[in-house]
């Protein structure tokens, strides 16, 4: 009888799971000067722990999330955000982050982090935005989420969550024209990636988008369009230009960019697009940029990101990831049958590999379901 694997190396899994989102997300597009994106916690592999063949995304590792995967027996969570942002000088329990990690490898699982990377190419978070403002997509009609079912406020509603509905066209290719039920418009990138950056493949790469609508759309339509999209949150955070009503303004450019995206949305001094589109500008910026005369909209961090993950990074991550599982589990069969066919022996770590494929079940990339903004909107009752 062999001993069960243990290995200096993460998962076969593991390994399949952070070559497909290279594939997908390659690492080369994210932006290094701030960012640190990659594998983040390698953890070593053991057999006798009988793990699936599962990965978890989320936006945030929190610990609700690490409890989530610990539960599911996950492989490996892929968390948009780094965990690991700077440098760490110990890892201990009296860190919360640090706590999720040192259990999470306890359990075997890893953590990969693609960020920015996801941000910046085509078909990318970026481009999920501009589907969500043109309403360039069908949807699963939802009402807000509350995670908490109670409140002993007299005045205001528990918080609620957005939860993003799920789309059945994905989005489309940055610089061409988008087809389907939105209105006619094209997408450029605002701030192309650097070209010695750029792998063959991805030549639209950049930071941020800019929608051209062919003839003007109300605001209202777009601001129904963006609740929609991301799950018809309890308000929507909105700066429009003194004097003006919402009503009467029309928008014929939408510059956009997910998560915290002023340093994106107004660099350089020249003119803004009519309607700002993030998760979060600072007070002096949105002042700035109604000034200027455009609008903003700020859905709150996370809230402008989170949808992609189950709109769009779930399908291809799971079709990239079940085409690279059969290749693997066929080479593992075939280096089996070829030592046989000539007398050899195949090594345990061999056949245990090659079990793995078999023993472990069918391939699942799920989105957490614990994951959520911190922020959520309290309601006056009296509304």
């Amino acid at each position: 009888m062999s001993t069960p694997m243990r290995s200096s190396e993460c998962s076969p899994f593991t390994n399949v799971v952070v070559s497909s989102m290279r594939k997908l997300y390659p690492e080369a597009l994210a932006d290094k000067s701030f960012d640190n994106t990659g594998l983040l916690l390698e953890a070593p592999f053991d057999k006798s722990r009988i793990q699936t063949n599962s990965a978890l995304l989320t936006i945030d590792l929190t610990t609700a999330v690490a409890d989530e995967a610990i539960k599911n027996r996950n492989s490996i969570v892929v968390a948009y955000h780094p965990i690991i942002f700077r440098g760490l000088k110990s890892l201990t329990f009296a860190d919360s982050q640090q706590r999720s990690l040192l259990r999470l490898a306890q359990h075997g699982i890893s953590v990969y982090s693609p960020h920015t990377a996801v941000d910046t190419v085509p078909d990318g978070m970026a481009d999920w935005l501009c589907d969500v403002v043109t309403g360039n997509f069908k949807h699963v009609q939802q009402t807000p989420k509350a995670t908490i079912t109670s409140c002993a406020s007299t005045m205001y509603s528990a918080p609620s969550y957005p939860e993003a509905p799920i789309p059945a066209v994905q989005a489309q290719t940055s610089e061409a024209p988008a087809p389907g039920p939105g209105p006619a418009h094209t997408r450029s990138t605002i701030h192309p990636s650097p070209p010695a950056s750029i792998p063959e493949g991805f030549e639209s790469a950049g930071a941020g988008r800019l929608v051209t609508f062919t003839e003007k759309q109300s605001l209202t339509t777009l601001i129904d369009n963006i609740a929609s999209g991301i799950g018809l949150p309890g308000g929507i955070p909105i700066a429009i230009p003194q004097g003006q009503s919402v009503d009467d303004i029309s928008i014929r450019t939408v510059g956009m960019c997910p998560g915290s995206g002023s340093g994106v949305l107004l660099k350089g001094d020249g003119e803004l697009p009519d309607l700002l589109l993030t998760g979060e500008m600072s007070h002096h910026e949105a002042l700035a940029a109604t000034e200027r005369g455009s609008v903003v909209i700020s859905l709150s961090h996370t809230n402008s990101e989170r949808g992609y993950l189950r709109s769009v990074m779930q399908p291809k991550l799971l079709a990239e990831v079940k085409q690279q599982w059969d290749a693997a589990f066929q080479d593992s069969a075939k280096t089996v049958d070829d030592l046989k066919k000539f007398d050899g022996v195949p090594s345990a770590a061999v056949l245990q590999i090659r079990d793995l494929y078999k023993d472990q079940g069918d391939v699942v990339v799920s989105v957490s379901e614990t994951d959520r903004d911190p922020y959520g909107i309290m309601i006056w009752r009296g509304n």
